[in-house]
């Protein structure tokens, strides 16, 4: 039997009755019987409602609708999340790469290796880019990175410097009041993230607000909702003028 943390053992006494009621009606039914040696006490989800990450449930579902109204016919990510990836790959092709490359194997994926403080594409190559939540993290050594604190600065330039003629790049990362929180994230201000693609314009910029304002997805967001933040996320769509 495995156990749950200490601080929800108070649970446990609700497992074992449960435990018992089901033991007993499957010897009723003729049901295959548990053995307590193979429980595992979930002790915490028996909640109201279904908890999620909102951050990263609402980014992933604003950049799919964002490949699905553009339907490319290659998307290029820079190590976003690997089930937006996974989902993304049934609208389009997407190559997916990684400072640290994951052992994914789907169809219409390629993933590779990068740094993205040097990408390893020419200036103006890419059509179709994403970025979502990851240059908050660069420069920090969270994730066996070098120490570098313009390291964010630099992946932006890159980014920019690889966006085609009129193409798009869906970027996403926390906003609110600006902070370094080290080693976790970094946290920006509105202004802070367009002034860093000087050369792209923005097309569309979407909010998801902070568990005090709700966590909520608010598509074509006011960019003055930032500053009301504090740990929020910003999705933007950048594109190159053609």
């Amino acid at each position: 039997m495995r156990f749950p943390p200490l601080k929800k053992l108070h649970r446990l006494p609700r497992f074992l009755l449960d435990f018992a009621t089901f033991k007993r009606a499957a010897a009723e039914s003729g049901a295959r019987l548990p053995k307590l040696r193979d429980t595992r006490a979930m002790v915490e989800d028996a909640t109201p409602g279904t908890g999620f990450d909102a951050q990263y449930v609402y980014h992933c579902g604003w950049a799919a609708r964002e490949l699905a109204r553009r339907l490319p016919a290659k998307h290029v990510d820079f190590s976003s999340a690997l089930w937006f990836v996974s989902i993304a790959s049934a609208i389009c092709p997407i190559d997916h790469y990684d400072y640290r490359p994951p052992a994914l194997e789907i169809p219409n994926v390629g993933v590779g290796a990068c740094d993205l403080e040097k990408l390893p594409f020419d200036d103006q190559a890419l059509s179709s880019v994403s970025c979502m939540h990851v240059v908050e993290h660069i420069g920090l050594g969270r994730y066996g990175d070098k120490i570098d604190p313009t390291g964010d600065q630099k992946a932006m330039r890159e980014l920019s410097r690889v966006l085609a003629p009129g193409g798009v790049l869906l970027f996403a990362v926390p906003v609110g009041r600006p902070r370094t929180v080290f080693n976790a994230h970094r946290i920006y201000a509105y202004e802070e993230i367009v002034a860093a693609f000087p050369d792209l314009v923005v097309e569309s910029f979407a909010l998801i607000t902070d568990s005090k304002h709700g966590s909520k997805l608010l598509f074509d967001a006011d960019p003055g909702l930032v500053a009301e933040q504090k740990y929020a996320c910003g999705c933007w769509v950048f594109k190159r003028p053609a």
